[in-house]
C-alpha cells in the first residue's frame, strides 16, 4: 500500500511489515524516514491535502500529522484487522474497511476535537456486507460524495456519504478485491478474484438498487488479461485509461473504450498497489530536494505523558515558500510570466517586420528582373520588325 503526502505531494509513503517507509518522491534512491509501528501495517493512505497520514495496524487506525509528526489519534472501532483506508477529495472525511465486514465513515475534524482519553464515534457504520471488505473508493464532492465498497461476498455497494444511504448494490460471479470510479462517475470498475476487471454503468436505465452483473451477458464490459486476483485499480484524469495491478506480478494499462491492453509492466512479486498521479514539475531534475523535509514521526499519542516527555507541548508552523524567502511569491511569479509573454509578443512582432522587409526586397528584385526581360524583349521585337520592313 502507498500514498502521496508532504508539501505539494513531494513524498510517497509505503508500508511493509512493521514500518512505514517515506522514500523521496523526487529522488527515488533517497529514504527520508522509516517509521517503526507497533504492529503489521495492513493499509496506508495520505490525505489529498498532504496534511495527514492514516495507517491500519491490526484493528486500529493510526492518524499522524505530517507537519509536526505527532500521532493525533488511535481509533479502535473495528473488531478485526483493517484492510483498506481512503480519504474524501477534500480531506474532511475518511473511510475504513476491515475483515469484520464493516465500513466506517469518520469525520476528520470530529476525530481531532475529541480528547485522547475518549473514543470518537464514526459518522456512519455500514454493515450490509457479509464477508470481509477488500477495497474502498470515494468520488468527488467532499462530504456530499459517493463511496464504493468491495467485498469477498461478490458484491460492490455504492453509498452516499452525507446520508449514509445505500444507493446501489451490484452482484458479481466472483469475489471483488478492488474498486474505483472514473472522474465523471459514469462507470464503476471492479477487479475480481479471477483476474477480470468489470465495468459497471452507473447511469444505466432503468434505475435499479440491486443489479446482477452477468459476465456472459455483459462480456463487452470486461477487461481480460490478468491471471490472478486484481489488487488495485486507478483511472486517468481524462477517464480514457485504466491501470490495474494483480497478484500475477504484472501491472496493465488499458484503453477503456476499446478494452485493449496498451502496456504491461512485469514485477518480481505480487503487485500490492498502483495508481495514476500527476508528476511534480521538478521530478526529473536530479538535484531537486523536498521543499519541506518531513519531521520524525511520533510513536506515542500526542498529549500523553510519553509524548510530552519527548518534545513537550507546542505548535508547529510550516511557512510557505514565499514566506520563507526561498522562492518567489505568486504575485512575483505572475509579473514574471506577464513580462515573458510581453517580450515574446514583441519578438514575434519584430520577427514579422523583418520577414516583411525580406519579402519586399525579394519582390522588388523580381520586378527589376521582369522589367529587364521586358526591355530586352521589346528591343528584340523592334529589330526583327525593322529588318522585315527593309
Amino acid at each position: 500500500c502507498a500514498g502521496l503526502t508532504g508539501p505539494r505531494g513531494e513524498a510517497v509513503t509505503s508500508a511493509g511489515r512493521r514500518w512505514v517507509l517515506v522514500p523521496g518522491w523526487l529522488r527515488g534512491d533517497q529514504l527520508q524516514q522509516k517509521i517503526i509501528c507497533p504492529g503489521l501495517v495492513s493499509c496506508l493512505t495520505a490525505s489529498p491535502n498532504g496534511l495527514y497520514i492514516l495507517a491500519g495496524i491490526a484493528e486500529s487506525i493510526y492518524l499522524w500529522e505530517v507537519s509536526s509528526g505527532n500521532l493525533l489519534a488511535i481509533l479502535n472501532r473495528h473488531y478485526q484487522d483493517l484492510t483498506c483506508l481512503c480519504f474524501t477529495d477534500d480531506s474532511s472525511h475518511f473511510l475504513s474497511g476491515a475483515k469484520d465486514c464493516l465500513a466506517l465513515v469518520w469525520n476528520l475534524y470530529s476525530v481531532l476535537q475529541v480528547e485522547s482519553t475518549q473514543i470518537p464515534d464514526p459518522r456512519h457504520v455500514w454493515s450490509r456486507h457479509t464477508l470481509p471488505i477488500t477495497d474502498l473508493c470515494c468520488g468527488f464532492g467532499g462530504p456530499l460524495a459517493r463511496a464504493a465498497t468491495a467485498s469477498l461476498d461478490q458484491t460492490v455497494k455504492l453509498w452516499e456519504i452525507s446520508s449514509g444511504e445505500l444507493l446501489l448494490s451490484v452482484l458479481f460471479d466472483v469475489g471483488i478485491t478492488a474498486v474505483t470510479l472514473d472522474p465523471a462517475e459514469y462507470h464503476l470498475f471492479c477487479g475480481g478474484m479471477d483476474g477480470s476487471v468489470f465495468q459497471v454503468e452507473l447511469c444505466a436505465w432503468p434505475v435499479q438498487r440491486d443489479r446482477n452483473f452477468q459476465t456472459e451477458r455483459e462480456n463487452g464490459k470486461t477487461f481480460k488479461g490478468h491471471r490472478n486476483q486484481v489488487t488495485c485499480l486507478s483511472v486517468s484524469t481524462d477517464g480514457s485509461l485504466l491501470l490495474s495491478g494483480s497478484h500475477d506480478e504484472t501491472v496493465r494499462l488499458w484503453e477503456i473504450q476499446s478494452k485493449q491492453c496498451l502496456r504491461t509492466v512485469t514485477h518480481k512479486g505480487p503487485v500490492t498497489n498502483a495508481f495514476i498521479v500527476l508528476a511534480p514539475a521538478n521530478m526529473l531534475h536530479p538535484d531537486s530536494k523536498p521543499n519541506v523535509p518531513l519531521p520524525k514521526f511520533s510513536k506515542h499519542l500526542h498529549g500523553t505523558e510519553s509524548s510530552d516527555a519527548q518534545g513537550g507541548e507546542g505548535v508547529t508552523l510550516r511557512l510557505g515558500l514565499h514566506q520563507q524567502g526561498s522562492g518567489e511569491s505568486y504575485l512575483e511569479r505572475a509579473e514574471r510570466l506577464y513580462s515573458q509573454m510581453c517580450s515574446t509578443r514583441e519578438k514575434n512582432l519584430m520577427g514579422d517586420q523583418e520577414q516583411l522587409k525580406i519579402q519586399v526586397t525579394d519582390l522588388e528584385e523580381e520586378v527589376r528582373t521582369l522589367r529587364k526581360i521586358n526591355k530586352n524583349l521589346f528591343e528584340f521585337s523592334a529589330r526583327f520588325l525593322t529588318k522585315s520592313a527593309k
